[in-house]
């Protein structure tokens, strides 16, 4: 897989703003995926008996895209404006072993 940064974003939100989390997050994601061309993948998942336990599988063409996606204007809006509901936030580096998948772009949103 290359150059490729892959991480998993474990996250502890504040459950009595789950909801207004959950908006910027998947707005984030859609701005993310449709306007950067190095992000290649993001997909966030919750527990389903603790929702406020969110994961991201984050993956990036090379370290520069990675880079360039946190000077965004939409990824600082959803830091800044997610920073109070973030009670928790670890950044796992891991390497794939094997990713494949069919394309979810048909999909709509979950949340």
């Amino acid at each position: 897989m290359g150059d490729q940064v892959v991480r998993i974003a474990e996250l502890d939100i504040d459950v009595s703003q789950l909801d207004a989390y959950r908006t910027m997050l998947t707005e984030e994601i859609e701005a993310s995926v449709d306007t950067e061309p190095g992000v290649l993948m993001l997909h966030a998942v919750s527990d389903r008996d603790r929702p406020e336990h969110i994961r991201i599988l984050e993956v990036y063409a090379d370290r520069a895209a990675y880079e360039a996606h946190l000077q965004t204007p939409h990824f600082l809006k959803y830091k800044t404006g997610t920073a109070e509901m973030v009670k928790a936030l670890k950044l796992v580096e891991v390497d794939p072993v094997m990713m494949r998948g069919k394309a979810l772009d048909r999909l709509t949103s979950f949340f």
